[in-house]
């Protein structure tokens, strides 16, 4: 028998107290012979025995009353062995699952200890003895042991043990409710905000990243020093109030929300809170719970109804003063109401923002349920009709239709007649088919209309497809599949950070403040006005109602028309005339350059299909600079082969991390001047970062690479200068949240149990940073930061102190997320086996390597759409740098490098802020980038690496 495969588990932490130095040897072997624990540390007065699931402290308090009474109840539950059932006579045992209960009973047999077994002990399931010190200690081997010994230092009873049986739980306190103390989490010492109190509640529909709003919402207000409330059942739970449905929480009350569908806290379409005598109730309610601030998490409806809220909040409080409701004290305390709005919504229909708390969960639950669709479509030649939830919105449809390469679309926004869109889509889809695709798709939104407001079902798509085109065709409904499951990773930090910036706003609201509404605009938070956003989005649904389809889609965001004139554009690929006159037709050359990153392909087939509706010729470079320099590995792009290409994961045209001096940059001079390029778009990481460069630079010797040449930054490292999101990045996210929150159920299952999860990302601390704050890992280890042995110490504390407050309650596994390159010394096994160690039995470690599994497999959702919008845009810059560099390409003489506008024309596509920004590669090399750490200067998440460690509590060593 060894240690390192443990006979017993269970409880994992528990403290005994023997009064007399002979009962403290005698303890300290029987538990190390009878449970086969081994001695961590081992002093006059205390000692740790472990394996590597559990761990005993035994202190030594010496005191002749309590040993004389410890050996009376050992003596009279011995006397009784025969004839009583010890877990009647005791109010606390410890119980530990065994693995080899024969061996136990054993080791019983031959200490000759006084023992007790069920059903016999022949065949025993529990076995129970007395430890030395008189204390009832069993071991079973069925699936869960029952302690009913707390994990704190046990009360020795001053009593003999009662005759009554125990009616305690068969478990250790599983009461959620801990309350949040000065050590830990660890918090700021003092608010400038005071104890004001801070309410969350979800209402409408429920969408998948609500969990972690509401954790980060309830954490953030008490790390603000704030207390934090929750509203159970939406407006609901308003109208119905009472400690019920309006409930204080702690910090332990959303542990592991994260990682959890739904919305915990209940949601409900409530219509009494839609009359003035239910928003009564709703005010009267808070003010008894002395509620300052309301943040609302739901929809368009649900942000209107907190909206008149607050409107009408003075006239309400005055009635209910009238009244005699409320005293003159509550209403002069509460005569204002702050309110703030988080949008959560699967269908992204509010205006003013990019993305709605949801979206993607849903988004990527269509995707996929179209992938397995599209694998069967392909087997039988089927078409398939799939209808998407939207209401009002086609974003669903009209994003899932870019991602999936969907043949057609039917969305609210852009309706043609009956006839019409019968024929667009007989049209594209004969055309499809007779260039040999065996599939076809269809998407219907929900919404989708005629011009003449006729609803358009899935019925009536499959029947123009069966009667006009004679295809053999299936109708597939996904329903509430788009809402459920547990959120991607972009809804998870998109919740956790409009969640944060939500307490901000309350917290910064006066009476004179609109109402805010947190958004996102490209890649950054924004408040926004509630009213006008919900106006704006109401708007929408009243252009489409009276038939005004042009203003409808005006008010849509730009990155919505974007959206849709992208997909037509890529629709149409080479079946129809090209837009653009034969003498602005180009030949245009795509590369990939680096490791492969969820999105490229979507990114090659976006940029060819795009060329093609335009005119252009597009050619791919296959296997990077050293295929073209080896093998001249060029090939012009034709739509059949790339079928397909949208949804797959690596990359099709091959890739690799040679730059091109590294190639033969005269080689590749060579091959551009042979072919003629009109311009090139690289996708790629920091390789391709460089190797734009050097073509840049080599201009003024190679007059072959004086053409527009434009990078798009694909790397799960994210660490391109000149952009915050690279392609592949989201992938890598979910690939290692989906990883994380496997082992982290793994940790949970075993007490006192942490990972350490090795993360991918070379110098960049970007995919360890976001995964820590999707999967709320306890503390991640950055290349930025690297390990201090103060910070690590610091760490193992907390630790060491969450899992003891921890006290057997369910889903308390702890991960811990470092980087490869935080530390040469401590790899993720050694950091492991350094914080089992100093946790001195409290805890243990084990490392986890997901090593290639962070690259993912199929493309994210956001990343194929994102490569499709950014391919698009790359082609565009092309064609607009045409005139700029066209004259330097013909005249060595003319050519100046130092020339502002001709340095423009080589640059690198990037997300800055709420901007999609080209920012020439000159200016990023030389003054953007630590070329040597192949990083960017300025770290744009730093600000997430803070909230992510304050919504686990991480103190921060300085």
């Amino acid at each position: 028998m060894t240690v390192n495969i443990p006979l017993v588990n269970g409880t994992s932490y528990c403290t005994l107290t023997a009064h007399s130095k002979e009962t403290f040897d005698k303890t300290v072997d029987f538990y190390c012979t009878f449970l086969q624990l081994e001695r961590q540390s081992y002093s006059s007065n205390s000692t740790f025995l472990y394996n590597s699931s559990i761990s005993v402290k035994l202190d030594l308090e010496v005191d002749e009353i309590k040993q004389r009474k410890a050996e009376a109840r050992y003596e009279e539950l011995k006397s009784k062995s025969g004839n009583k059932d010890w877990r009647v006579l005791v109010s606390e045992s410890l119980v530990f699952n065994t693995a080899d209960i024969q061996f136990n009973k054993q080791t019983l047999d031959h200490i000759d200890a006084p023992r007790q077994a069920y059903p016999s002990y022949l065949f025993p399931m529990q076995l129970y003895t007395l430890d030395p010190l008189g204390n009832v200690v069993g071991v079973t081997s069925t699936k869960n042991a029952v302690s009913t010994m707390p994990t704190h230092p046990p009360v020795l009873e001053e009593k003999m043990p009662s005759a009554i049986a125990s009616k305690a739980q068969s478990y250790t306190d599983l009461s959620s409710c801990v309350k949040t103390s000065n050590n830990y989490p660890s918090l700021p010492k003092q608010s400038k905000h005071g104890r004001k109190a801070i309410a969350v509640m979800t209402s409408g529909g429920d969408a998948p990243g609500m969990n972690s709003n509401v954790r980060a919402i309830v954490r953030s207000a008490i790390f603000k020093g704030c207390r934090a409330f929750v509203v159970m059942e939406g407006y609901s739970g308003l109208v119905h109030g009472g400690p019920e449905y309006i409930k204080e929480y702690s910090w332990e009350d959303v542990r592991g929300w994260s990682s959890e569908g739904g919305t915990n806290i209940g949601t409900a379409r409530c219509m009494e809170f839609k009359e003035r005598d239910g928003r009564l109730l709703g005010a009267q309610h808070l003010i008894e719970a002395g509620v300052d601030a309301l943040i609302v998490c739901g929809g368009d409806g649900s942000l209107t109804g907190a909206d008149l809220f607050r409107a009408e909040w003075p006239s309400l409080i005055a009635e209910l003063l009238k009244n005699n409701r409320i005293t003159k004290e509550q209403h002069t305390r509460y005569q204002h109401l702050n309110i703030c709005g988080t949008v959560g919504s699967i269908d992204n229909d509010m205006s003013t923002t990019d993305a709605t708390i949801g979206a993607y969960s849903a988004l990527d639950r269509i995707c996929k349920a179209i992938d397995y669709v599209e694998a069967t479509a392909n087997s039988h030649s089927r078409a398939f009709v799939v209808e998407v939830m939207g209401r009002n919105c086609g974003w669903l449809a009209l994003l899932a239709g870019i991602a999936t390469s969907a043949d057609y679309i039917l969305i609210p926004e852009k309706p043609s007649s009956s006839r019409e869109w019968q024929e667009q889509m007989c049209d594209i889809v004969s055309k499809h088919r007779k260039r040999g695709k065996r599939t076809t798709i269809v998407i219907v939104a929900e919404g989708a209309i005629s011009n003449d407001l006729t609803p358009i079902s899935p019925a009536d798509v499959h029947k123009v497809l069966v009667e006009k085109l004679g295809l053999d065709t299936r109708i597939t409904t996904l329903g509430h599949v788009q809402r459920g499951g547990t959120a991607v990773a972009y809804d998870r930090i998109l919740a956790s950070l409009q969640g944060v910036e939500a307490v901000n706003a309350v917290l910064d609201t006066t009476p004179d403040t609109p109402s805010p509404l947190i958004a996102i605009n490209e890649n950054k938070i924004t408040r926004k006005s509630l009213v006008d956003s919900v106006r704006l989005t109401k708007s929408v649904a009243e252009a489409i109602h009276s038939k005004d389809f042009k203003k409808a889609m005006s008010l849509r965001d730009t990155e919505f028309i974007e959206h849709l004139n992208n997909f037509m554009a890529i629709n149409s690929a080479d079946h129809n005339e090209p837009k653009l006159p034969s003498d602005k037709r180009l030949k245009i050359a795509i590369v990939n350059v680096g490791a492969p990153a969820g999105g490229i392909n979507s990114a090659v087939y976006s940029m060819a299909t795009y060329c093609m509706s335009q005119g252009h010729k597009p050619y791919a470079i296959y296997n990077g600079w050293t295929g073209l320099a080896r093998h001249e590995s060029v090939r012009s792009l034709d739509w059949k082969s790339m079928l397909g290409w949208q949804s797959l994961g690596g990359s099709e045209i091959g890739t690799n991390r040679a730059t091109p001096e590294e190639a033969d940059l005269g080689m590749i001079a060579y091959y551009f001047q042979k072919y003629q390029f009109d311009g090139l778009i690289i996708v790629g990481g920091f390789e391709a970062f460089v190797s734009l460069h050097q073509l840049e630079k080599a201009r003024d010797s190679y007059a072959a690479f004086r053409i527009p040449m434009v990078l798009i930054p694909a790397t799960l490292s994210n660490n391109v200068p000149g952009s915050e999101y690279s392609l592949g990045s989201d992938t890598a996210l979910n690939a290692l949240m989906e990883y994380c929150d496997v082992i982290k159920q793994s940790a949970s299952s075993t007490r006192g149990r942490a990972f350490v999860v090795d993360v991918q990302g070379g110098n960049s601390g970007f995919l360890a940073t976001c995964t820590s704050l999707a999967v709320g890992a306890q503390a991640s280890y950055v290349p930025e930061e690297g390990i201090s042995l103060d910070q690590l110490s610091q760490d193992i504390e907390t630790l060491a102190e969450a899992f003891e407050r921890s006290e057997g309650r369910g889903r308390f596994g702890k991960l811990i997320l470092k980087s490869t390159n935080a530390s040469k010394a401590l790899s993720a096994e050694n950091l492991a086996k350094v914080m089992t160690a100093e946790a001195e039995g409290r805890f243990d470690a084990k490392s986890a390597i997901p090593g290639h599994v962070q690259q993912g497999g199929l493309p994210s959702p956001i990343d194929r759409t994102r490569a499709t919008r950014l391919a698009i845009k790359a082609v565009g810059f092309i064609e607009t740098k045409q005139e700029i560099i066209r004259e330097a390409r013909a005249d060595d003489e003319e050519f100046n490098p130092e020339d502002k506008e001709i340095e423009s024309t080589a640059a690198v596509l990037g997300v800055k802020g709420s901007h999609i920004v080209f920012t020439s590669i000159r200016q990023l090399y030389d003054f953007e980038a630590d070329v040597a750490k192949r990083m960017p200067k300025i770290i744009h998440w730093e600000g997430t690496r803070a909230i992510a460690d304050h919504l686990v509590g991480r103190k921060i060593v300085q």
